[in-house]
């Protein structure tokens, strides 16, 4: 006896056209972002960059947006697979209502309002705020690092740079002086019309090649001498304070700092701006990147990037977008022992923020500096809290989240280069991990965001 089965009608046409809006189910994150973006984001300032009516008309920016902030929560990042997923995915079809940009579209729109995507962070926040999911009653404080768009093999090192660049002049210099010597001959090569001193593709490279070197030569030695006139403003400040305070520091005074660089700082020719960093991996050529995580709910409130291997100073700077984004301090904050300094209690005791910061393992830390006393109280502050201490949280709310970020979501690697346009895009990643918080949240979308 034979099995019946259901009628596989793929050629039947439809009597009724379908909705886009029907390709996904009422409670689908598509139909949350379209709503988050179309009802409750102000898009003034990326609405107010097209006031010209010349030219063909562009896709809607809210249409662009919510594409953009849709392929983020699901982990898709580069415009060519935006562009892709807009052309076969149902759930990306409903958000582009079968209109879909190409690539080209996607990658300029994102370059050209990144700032202002990014910026509508705060505004997710806020209404993670009034959904419940960020009290500011315990926030942790974490860093991770993420690659950078260019391999650590396109760096060099200072020393290298100058016997490279010689090499490459000397080699050059070389062949022109060959040249020169060979006129007459090359005049009978090349023709009357030629000199006979032209110069071959692969030496114009080589001299670029020398001229980039050099260039980034000079960058080396300019950030020396800042970091050299930093660090000698720092110790003639103590030196001030000291002496304020009565004090002496003991042993030889401090040889005045170099304005050499170090032969082993590297410059990368393909992101000069990013940093080989350490991780428990190995070396990667990337940036650091920073996020505040409340306890409530796992949401950011609050980030930041640069491309500094340590934590340390990252943490009043975060506290202090922390009461940007949402106009208060957090009561509490626990971070590692990156993060432990005198300077760095001191500001959290000036912001009135309790903190618990890993001390470190030293046993007498910063004693000759005078951040002793504060790192030792720390230490005994967490001893005495036990099992049930906040400083637990410092490991427990940030690493899911950079878990979900980096595997669920496989952010692994920035698709932009520079500092400053790194830093949005990670803004961007923040900003989707927030929305789909958000979104788990809804029944169908949180009564706190139904007003607008």
């Amino acid at each position: 006896m034979s099995k019946t089965f259901r009628r596989w009608t793929i050629d039947q046409p439809l009597l009724l056209p379908a909705s886009v809006q029907d390709f996904v189910g009422e409670d689908h994150l598509a139909r949350f972002v379209l709503a988050l973006v179309l009802e409750h984001l102000e898009l003034g300032e990326i609405e107010a960059a097209y006031a010209s009516e010349r030219g063909q008309p562009p896709f809607d920016p809210a249409m662009m947006t919510a594409l953009l902030l849709y392929a983020y929560c699901n982990g898709v990042y580069s415009s060519r697979r935006i562009a892709k997923a807009a052309r076969e995915r149902v759930d990306f079809m409903s958000v582009v209502g079968l209109d879909p940009p190409d690539f080209r579209t996607v990658s300029d729109f994102r370059k050209r309002h990144l700032k202002a995507l990014a910026g509508l962070f705060a505004q997710v926040l806020k209404l993670c705020e009034q959904a419940g999911l960020a009290k500011l009653g315990h926030v942790a404080l974490d860093g991770t690092k993420i690659k950078a768009n260019a391999s650590k093999h396109k760096a060099m090192s200072y020393e290298r740079m100058g016997k490279r660049a010689a090499e490459l002049e000397a080699e050059v210099g070389r062949w022109l002086s060959a040249a020169e010597a060979a006129d007459a001959e090359e005049d009978k090569a090349f023709g009357r019309d030629r000199s006979g001193e032209e110069l071959p593709d692969w030496i114009a490279d080589k001299k670029k090649r020398a001229e980039k070197i050099r260039a980034a030569q000079a960058e080396l030695e300019a950030e020396a001498r800042a970091a050299a006139a930093a660090k000698a403003r720092a110790q003639a400040e103590a030196e001030e304070r000291r002496r304020a305070e009565g004090r002496k520091k003991p042993g030889k005074p401090a040889a005045p700092p170099s304005e050499e660089p170090d032969p082993k700082a590297q410059k990368n020719f393909t992101d000069p701006e990013s940093r080989i960093m350490k991780t428990k991996d190995g070396f990667i050529q990337g940036y650091n990147a920073q996020a505040a995580v409340d306890a409530t709910a796992q949401v950011i409130v609050a980030h930041g990037l640069d491309a500094k291997q340590s934590d340390q100073h990252q943490l009043a700077p975060i506290v202090d977008a922390i009461e940007a984004n949402l106009g208060r301090k957090p009561a509490q904050l626990s971070a590692d022992a990156g993060y432990c300094s005198d300077a760095n209690l001191a500001a959290l005791e000036r912001r009135d923020v309790d903190a618990y910061i890993a001390p470190g393992r030293a046993q007498h830390p910063g004693e000759g500096e005078g951040g002793g006393a504060r790192i030792a109280a720390m230490r005994e502050k967490i001893r005495a809290g036990g099992h049930d201490s906040p400083y637990r949280l410092r490991k427990q709310l940030p690493e899911p989240v950079f878990g979900q970020i980096k595997q669920a979501r496989g952010f692994r690697q920035f698709l932009l280069r520079g500092v400053e346009k790194v830093a949005a895009e990670w803004g961007l990643v923040c900003l989707a991990h927030n929305i789909l918080k958000l979104a788990q949240r809804r029944t169908p979308f949180p009564a706190a965001l139904a007003t607008g």
